[in-house]
């Protein structure tokens, strides 16, 4: 495909020199795709540069990268986009918004999740009780790994300690620098941008490795790579070519940390390079396909339903949404 590609660019730059206009790769419709900015896009982002300089053998065209993972919900819903990276519950709401519309191809972020310190007193779970906890993420998924791992430390989250729930990390932010003694739950980049500015703030317990511990047969599933079902049964060599070419770029994402946090850099996900390598490794950047995948966000999914449903979209979806792509 690339050396089609190449020969297709020769050929045109010949006829463009002869003075005549060409549509070149006119018949190649590009792969949509869309993520948000943070971890979900941080394993994408090698992708990204190959796609920007014409590498790729999928032809493809991103969305701006955004914060607030409801600017790709309607677009994915509505045929805007192909593909997108969203957090998982996110994924299974458009499931059943839309029907069975909505699939997942992958797993790509796994627990981002931290509790952060400025003292030394945390070093378990149980050790929260009779603290103030600073958090962010209620009534959203950080909140439901919350309770459901004091609970399962045997510590009531509504009476064993006190949550002050921050309505972002700024505000998060505010209260750690002016307490000597706070404790917080902050996802990653965000707990190393904290460790820029507030002193001696360290990092007490992960919240991923936390939940691993309990043996439940399932991880923490931040995020997950959607696709709509009508693209992926149009143009199936072109999902398998996007799969192909989004493992090896979350490979990359691991594998050269320096060059991946250069190019974090590049597409504004962080605003230097150096804090980017220093968060990278702790932003859970994978990609989980097939059965690990379905194994492990079904049952991430399941313990959701069991706290809220309405955080996945009503009830568990079925077994069409996992789709499991031949390499």
């Amino acid at each position: 495909m690339k050396e089609k590609k190449k020969l297709v660019g020769i050929l045109a730059a010949g006829i463009l020199s002869a003075g005549l206009a060409v549509s070149v790769f006119a018949s190649e419709a590009p792969v949509r795709v869309g993520a948000m900015s943070g971890p979900t896009a941080m394993g994408m982002v090698k992708l990204m540069d190959e796609a920007e300089a014409g590498e790729t053998q999928n032809v493809y065209e991103f969305a701006d990268l955004a914060t607030d993972a409801s600017a790709f919900a309607a677009p994915l819903t509505k045929g805007e986009l192909d593909i997108a990276a969203l957090p998982s519950n996110l994924a299974s709401v458009l499931y059943n918004n839309t029907e069975g519309k909505v699939q997942v191809l992958a797993v790509n972020v796994l627990s981002v999740l931290n509790i952060v310190e400025k003292g030394e007193e945390i070093s378990s779970l149980a050790d929260l009780a009779g603290k103030k906890l600073y958090a962010t993420g209620q009534g959203a998924t950080p909140e439901a790994v919350l309770r459901y791992l004091l609970t399962e430390n045997g510590v009531d989250p509504d009476k064993d300690l006190e949550i002050h729930w921050c309505a972002d990390t700024t505000e998060a932010l505010a209260y750690i620098t002016e307490d000597e003694a706070a404790i917080a739950m902050l996802p990653q980049p965000f707990v190393t941008v904290a460790m820029t500015k507030a002193e001696g703030l360290k990092t007490a317990l992960n919240l991923g490795e936390e939940w691993e511990k309990l043996d439940n047969g399932c991880q923490v599933v931040t995020g997950v790579l959607a696709v709509r079902k009508e693209f992926a049964e149009e143009h199936p060599e072109e999902l398998k070519t996007f799969v192909q070419e989004y493992r090896d770029s979350a490979a990359y994402a691991m594998e050269d940390i320096q060059g991946t946090a250069a190019l974090i850099e590049k597409y504004g996900i962080l605003p230097k390079a150096a804090l980017a390598e220093k968060a990278l490794p702790n932003c859970g950047v994978t990609c989980l396909m097939g059965e690990e995948m379905k194994e492990t966000l079904s049952g991430y999914l399941e313990i959701l339903n069991g706290s809220n449903p309405q955080m996945i979209g009503g009830s568990l979806p079925g077994e069409d949404f996992y789709l499991f792509v031949e390499e």
